[in-house]
């Protein structure tokens, strides 16, 4: 759903639950977050998320990885540690049973890389494949990362590049070679696990994922936290190989004007910046990084540790506004 359209009927199921009255549930219906996250006991609580979609690559396996690795990202997203999943599925009724094998299979070894079981799930018979998980995870609740939690100072780290929605969509129009989506689909298909658990053993107490909203959309909802804003580096931005080009020919996903339409009111742009590139700023990912806001002390720690990642930006201290700079 478009962001301006899920904010409208979320709108009154948050005005149904009292926090007061579920004291336990740390993370719901309030402040935008990855998932949800119940507290069991004073050092155990319990981390769910919820993902599916249609699909947007060719082979089946990769398929059900990308849609597997994206609802997992979501517990990684909030420094939680996946147990088990259940397969959320729809089918149409002429889909061959090899294809449909090859989703679950996907799926389940990507659960499986995660450290995580298949416990079961449901499908459905649909006109269009749908595929994702139900995803339950454990997490200390004194640990938990939330959008929330950046604070003035912090450097903004980036754990994948960007572009996979404008490359997906310029292959489904047959637009692109195979190289360029060769590498979005290994980069969707990779799990953001050492991501997480680097952020953990860094003190970070702030991260998402970047999937729907695109990287705009997603840091602004970082914005909740109170008295910061944050700055964004356009030139040190990580880009999949020919993302940028795609954009340039205003090849983007429909949800790309949807987010820039409802988050682009809270953005400033560098008017060095062409409208191209900030659109594709706003256009949505699939199976993203993280994205970090570091104490700056523990930042060459985290590069150390992550395979890749790059410094896009700050927090810093002010009014609520995101502020994406030609330039550092």
């Amino acid at each position: 759903m478009a962001p301006e359209a899920l904010a409208h009927v979320l709108r009154p199921l948050a005005s149904l639950f009292n926090p007061a009255d579920h004291p336990d549930l740390l993370v719901g219906l309030g402040r935008a977050d990855d998932a949800a996250v119940y507290r069991l006991s004073a050092d155990q609580a319990l981390v769910a998320t919820v993902d599916f979609f249609t699909p947007i690559v060719d082979d089946a396996y990769a398929y059900g990885a990308i849609a597997a690795a994206n609802a997992l990202s979501d517990i990684y997203a909030m420094g939680g540690r996946p147990l088990f999943a259940l397969n959320i599925a729809g089918f149409p009724a002429n889909l061959p049973a090899e294809l449909i094998g090859d989703i679950l299979r996907g799926g389940a070894e990507k659960v499986k890389e995660a450290g995580a079981a298949i416990a079961g799930g449901h499908t459905i018979q649909d006109k269009e494949p749908k595929y994702g998980l139900a995803v339950l995870g454990l997490i200390d609740p004194g640990r938990v990362m939330t959008k929330g939690g950046a604070r003035p100072g912090d450097k903004l780290l980036l754990t994948k590049p960007l572009g996979t929605g404008v490359i997906t969509t310029a292959f489904m129009r047959d637009l692109t070679s195979e190289a360029p989506m060769a590498a979005a689909t290994a980069s969707m298909m990779r799990l953001n696990r050492a991501a997480s658990e680097a952020a953990l053993a860094a003190g970070v107490q702030a991260a998402t994922d970047i999937t729907g909203f695109g990287l705009l959309g997603h840091a602004a909802e970082m914005l909740d936290a109170p008295g910061v804003g944050l700055r964004l580096f356009f030139d040190h931005l990580p880009w999949l190989p020919g993302a940028q080009a795609f954009g340039d020919e205003w090849v983007y996903p429909g949800g790309a004007h949807n987010n820039r339409a409802y988050f682009g009111p809270r953005v400033d742009f560098d008017p060095q910046i062409s409208e191209a590139m900030q659109t594709l700023c706003f256009a949505p990912e699939t199976s993203g990084g993280l994205l970090l806001a570091a104490p700056p002390q523990q930042v060459a720690q985290l590069l150390a540790r992550l395979e890749q990642a790059w410094i896009i930006g700050d927090v810093v201290a002010g009014e609520p506004r995101l502020h994406v700079q030609a330039a550092a």
